[in-house]
């Protein structure tokens, strides 16, 4: 398993580099997917800062792993909103539209899920 830092740390590039890409492709993200560009330029604005807090946590998170808790929970909430924005209807992509952002939720989880492992493993080695 990968250390509780390097998941960190590529949750925050990758959440860097899909904010860069949904700001700067909004219009054509839309044009592929009927993800109304708005929609799509604002969820890149949201990702910018918290993936500084990420790169953050990643650098110290042995002094608060209550910090990494908050970085699950929040993919927990973005994937969270995925589903809900498709199930719910609550916008009508086309089938790429809904691909991609069912990819990008399953991505969010593994993410999740890895820094659960690692935290959980981080903890064990500290106890032992």
């Amino acid at each position: 398993m990968p250390s509780l830092k390097s998941v960190l740390a590529l949750d925050a590039l990758t959440c860097a580099v899909m904010g860069v890409a949904l700001m700067a492709g909004a219009p054509l993200l839309e044009t592929l997917t009927a993800i109304p560009a708005g929609l799509s330029f604002a969820a890149g604005v949201l990702l910018i800062p918290v993936a500084a807090f990420m790169a953050v946590v990643a650098a110290r998170f042995t002094a608060e792993p209550r910090a990494v808790w908050l970085v699950i929970a929040g993919n927990g909430g973005w994937v969270a909103a995925s589903l809900v924005l498709v199930g719910a209807e609550l916008i009508q992509p086309n089938a790429f539209g809904v691909a991609f952002i069912l990819v990008q939720a399953a991505a969010v989880t593994a993410l999740a899920l890895m820094e659960f492992g690692a935290l959980r493993a981080n903890r064990q080695q500290s106890l032992a």
